[in-house]
């Protein structure tokens, strides 16, 4: 890991991360909230935005490179709606002022081109049959573009997604075994099998994610998602919020 101050020797006579983002944006004819870590000012700051349903933008530099990512969340589940990176502070210093004015996501991607859309799109209601069609949204965006695990992932998720009886639950993953919970984030609650991609012609239905204890094995996407179907244990009404539990907010 090379010392922040030899790679980041501008940002060190800055003082800190916060303010040279601060010093770009005054540069570009903006201005911007920037914050610096307490802990770590020369690495990470933050930029808090005007939306209540959106978390600080964090900025953070790389430890073996010059170079910087930003992960902007929503939240209510504190999943990222933003993320990327790059070695132009100026275009993250774009980036940040978007978020914090609460500019659309696609239109954040267009005044800051580094900015990756994860899929998910902002559901300020926390409705909990919205927030599960945005995290299919995701699961599909991120198989498209995964280079590994590859085809088969991506062809379970379709085939999974395809099916109304899955399709209404709220997917997540476990290293990569597709899982669904009758309640959203943050507190799930899991329901019926998972689903593992091997290979394309190898996949996997169980009741544990790491594929143990196997209730079938099929050729197919959707000969996988078939048999889950045929083991959900009953057929749930629609997602209801992971904020209560037991009973409680």
């Amino acid at each position: 890991m090379a010392n922040p101050v030899v790679l980041y020797p501008d940002i060190a006579a800055q003082g800190s991360l916060g303010a040279a983002l601060r010093a770009a944006a005054e540069e570009g004819g903006f201005s911007i909230p920037a914050m610096a870590s307490a802990s770590s000012p020369l690495s990470h700051a933050t930029v808090a935005s005007t939306l209540p349903d959106r978390e600080a933008l964090f900025v953070s530099s790389w430890a073996i490179k010059r170079r910087w990512s930003i992960r902007g969340e929503e939240s209510f589940q504190n999943m990222a709606l933003i993320d990327g990176d790059t070695e132009d502070l100026a275009q993250v210093a774009r980036a940040a002022q978007a978020w914090h004015d609460g500019v659309a996501l696609s239109d954040i991607r267009k005044a800051a081109p580094f900015v990756h859309l994860t899929g998910r799109f902002e559901v300020p209601d926390h409705d909990p049959v919205r927030l599960t069609e945005s995290e299919w949204q995701h699961l599909r965006t991120e198989a498209r573009e995964l280079e590994w695990p590859g085809d088969a992932y991506h062809a379970l998720v379709e085939a999974a997604y395809a099916e109304p009886a899955l399709r209404g639950l709220y997917p997540f993953t476990s290293h990569w075994t597709l899982r669904f919970s009758t309640t959203t984030r943050p507190h799930l609650t899991i329901f019926g099998p998972c689903l593992l991609a091997h290979d394309v012609d190898r996949y996997t239905v169980s009741m544990k994610f790491t594929g143990a204890d196997a209730l079938a094995q099929t050729t197919t996407a959707q000969e996988a998602v078939a048999e889950a179907v045929r083991h959900l244990p009953y057929r749930p009404g629609p997602v209801t919020s992971g904020a209560v539990r037991d009973g409680s907010r």
